[in-house]
């Protein structure tokens, strides 16, 4: 297997050191985490919605945590202590603790969370600020006569 030394890069450029850190996740030979399974689409333009599948979590056993551009959301079962005793003979649902990340993209924002029938729906919308959007610049006839008439009172003075 390949193994690209990214350090040279490192130390000719400022600011990229999170790019070369995706980069380095990409190309590690580590398996990435396949538990719990999820699925990403796109439901308008610039919304998103992250669904995963935690059947047997409830709410108050899931947190969800946005912090910078990186989305991350944990379970973990509480210990049920009411007394009961159970003597479970063959478990088939997955109850495992986990941790899941998620790369968010520049000015993506989630905007909510709910949890039903065992999938958990994260909503997200990319919200770019005006200074940001292209716009169009128009072209005007009218500059010609404008740089005219300073010149003409620059020469008055």
């Amino acid at each position: 297997m390949r193994h690209f030394d990214l350090s040279p890069l490192y130390r000719s450029t400022v600011g990229f050191d999170r790019l070369f850190s995706l980069l380095d996740q990409a190309t590690s030979n580590e398996t990435a985490p396949s538990y719990p399974p999820y699925n990403i689409e796109r439901t308008a333009e610039n919304a998103y919605r992250i669904t995963i599948a935690v059947a047997g979590f409830s709410e108050a056993d899931l947190s969800i945590e946005s912090k910078e551009n990186a989305l991350t959301v944990k379970g973990e079962k509480q210990v049920n202590d009411n007394g009961e005793k159970r003597e479970v003979l063959h478990q088939g649902i997955a109850a495992r603790a986990f941790e899941r990340r998620f790369q968010l993209a520049d000015y993506v924002q989630v905007t909510g969370a709910s949890l039903e029938n065992g999938l958990l729906h994260i909503d997200l919308v990319r919200e770019i600020p005006e200074a940001k959007k292209p716009r169009q610049i128009p072209i005007g006839a009218g500059s010609a006569k404008v740089l005219e008439a300073k010149v003409e009172t620059a020469k008055a003075a």
